[in-house]
């Protein structure tokens, strides 16, 4: 396709995205309560359930905030699918196999990731954060700062569980080799430390030691599945990258 062409193809399916987050926003809007009640609900135990909005336009601000953030997550299926439709027509017919297997586990492993964080993560982290404002004051539950700091938690969680996805295809494609992850892998340990304490939002040494542990769990499970795959398809020769691809000549011809 001619580069405007790409553009255009480009516009159209940003447009399908952003329609589709107005829509889910709107309706959103009106169930926000709702979603407000599942947010809270393990927060509320170490406020007394006693949560405050400090502005005549905080409850606007923060259902909108609310309606917006869960369009968003929501709609992560659809944006993804966008994403890799866009690029799928550069992809040879053998590739393109992989799209719908990509699009089902990055939608799994993102609302897994946020639903880890929810059960297991936001009550610890509130608790610690409230605990320490409890030894020197009064802790006052400012509703929307506290769901800001558990949604961006959730997310930040989701995306952290894609990485075995994003090292799985760095690998079986060769573009960095299996032997290049197990050799670096103080620098990545040392990467993934700063990853955690820059993505967690709040700045709480308990969710940085969980996002790191986390982290760490899938980053060597995804290599653990990743060189299972790779010798299964390749050899011990292609955790060297000494293939050229991961997809052999028989796949072409199929």
């Amino acid at each position: 396709m001619p580069l405007l062409d790409h553009l255009g193809e480009l516009r159209r399916r940003l447009t399908i995205v952003i329609v589709t987050i107005i829509v889910a926003t709107v309706v959103f809007y009106f169930a926000a309560p709702t979603v407000i009640d599942v947010l809270t609900d393990p927060i509320a135990p170490f406020v007394d359930g006693e949560f405050y909005v400090m502005s005549a336009l905080g409850g606007f601000s923060l259902r909108f905030s609310i309606a917006l953030k869960t369009a968003c997550v929501v709609c992560v299926p659809m944006i993804l699918w966008q994403i890799l439709g866009f690029f799928l027509p550069a992809l040879k017919p053998n590739e393109r196999k992989w799209v719908v297997p990509t699009l089902f586990i990055a939608t799994a492993l993102f609302f897994v990731g946020a639903v880890f964080c929810y059960f297991f993560i936001v009550p610890p982290g509130f608790e610690w954060l409230i605990n320490e404002t409890n030894s020197i004051a009064t802790a006052f539950a400012d509703l929307e700062n506290y769901l800001n700091i558990e949604v961006l938690l959730m997310i930040g969680f989701g995306v952290a569980f894609e990485l075995p996805l994003f090292v799985f295809y760095l690998a079986v494609f060769h573009i960095v080799p299996y032997v290049t992850f197990r050799a670096a892998w103080r620098y990545i340990y040392v990467a993934m430390a700063v990853i955690a304490a820059t993505v967690t939002p709040d700045a709480n040494p308990v969710t940085m030691i969980f996002m790191y542990a986390v982290l760490l769990s899938l980053y060597e499970l995804s290599l653990f599945v990743t060189r299972f795959v790779i010798i299964a398809r390749e050899g011990k020769a292609g955790l060297k990258g000494s293939r050229v691809g991961f997809f052999s000549d028989e796949d072409d011809e199929e």
